[in-house]
């Protein structure tokens, strides 16, 4: 059994951009990369939507797999009737050839796409902020949605190929100010569900940004209400010392991956003090980032919102190395 990722922002993208075609009566194919071996340059799941006319969007490589997909379109060479697989790299030739690194190895999964009601219907779950599984038998072509969860994988087995659509992780922002917001709109980009709680009426009258929870409950309320796990980042950025530390209170708590706060490291060092004073242990303070993101001399509000971001990113890449090396000690 093959295992991946589930859907990106870029997938996201193919997806929504396939909706659109079907509109017209070009035909449309979809392919999923659904196996690696060695170096690949694109992950497990990678998607993209090609029409006949050579259109394409997404990307399952660095661009010549894409090349040769148009070529096989326009050679009417790929399937109408039903899905089948695609190997590229199986000989130094085709390595060199579609310039895969080296031992590389890579299977897609192309289906056509062009009238797939199923699409409508992922999009509409995934507005809700729902994960959604799709299983797909190569042979029929038919289609079954359920409810994903969250240790869903991008799977091919026996046949069936199952995909996983939806956000994968959650960001509860406290404060909707003008650093938020920035943030608010980055996390969207790497497949964040975005929560912004701020009590403060005049705040939340001028939070413009789409797609995104607002509550106007108090912090602590917020992260309690919040189904909270190893997926979710809470990030205080209010400024506000009550507010900012109602949320640290419980988010220091739970199973959050990232808890982080906005303010100096003398600020910073103060919150811990405080919080010492509660029912936090040691460790759960030490789990603080504070400063919230890495230090690369950010000011301005974006700026704050890429540092904030490209934290995260590092501690969930240590995460997985954390995983990878304990499941290779266990094998």
């Amino acid at each position: 059994m093959l295992e991946g990722s589930k859907l990106d922002s870029v997938n996201l993208s193919v997806l929504k951009t396939l909706n659109d075609w079907q509109s017209t009566d070009t035909p449309v194919w979809l392919f999923t990369v659904v196996e690696t071996f060695g170096s690949s340059p694109r992950p497990l799941g990678a998607m993209l939507a090609l029409r006949l006319d050579g259109l394409a969007v997404g990307s399952v490589s660095g661009g010549c797999i894409e090349d040769d997909l148009i070529k096989r379109a326009q050679r009417f060479e790929l399937p109408t009737d039903h899905a089948e697989i695609l190997t590229y790299g199986l000989t130094q030739e085709e390595t060199l050839r579609f310039r895969l690194p080296c031992g590389g190895v890579m299977r897609l999964v192309v289906e056509p796409a062009g009238q797939a009601d199923w699409v409508r219907k992922v999009l509409e779950r995934i507005s809700r902020h729902q994960l959604v599984r799709r299983d797909l038998d190569l042979k029929t072509l038919q289609v079954t949605l359920n409810e994903g969860l969250p240790e869903d994988t991008v799977t091919y087995n026996n046949g069936i190929l199952a995909t996983v659509f939806g956000p994968r992780w959650q960001m509860l922002i406290i404060g909707a100010g003008q650093v938020s917001s920035y943030l608010a709109r980055m996390a969207q980009a790497l497949d964040y569900n975005v929560i912004v709680c701020d009590p403060r009426e005049e705040m939340r009258e001028t939070w413009d940004v789409a797609d995104t929870m607002l509550s106007k409950e108090m912090p602590d309320d917020a992260v309690l209400a919040l189904p909270v796990n190893s997926r979710t980042a809470v990030i205080a950025l209010t400024h506000d010392l009550k507010l900012d530390d109602m949320a640290l209170l419980e988010a220091l708590k739970s199973s959050a991956f990232y808890v982080g706060a906005i303010g100096s490291k003398s600020n910073n060092d103060k919150r811990r003090q405080r919080l010492a004073l509660f029912d936090l242990t040691e460790e759960e303070i030490g789990r603080l980032h504070g400063p919230v993101g890495l230090n690369i001399s950010s000011r301005t509000p974006p700026e704050i919102a890429i540092a904030i971001l490209a934290e995260l990113i590092q501690v969930r890449s240590e995460q997985r190395k954390t995983v990878s090396l304990s499941a290779n000690c266990n094998m």
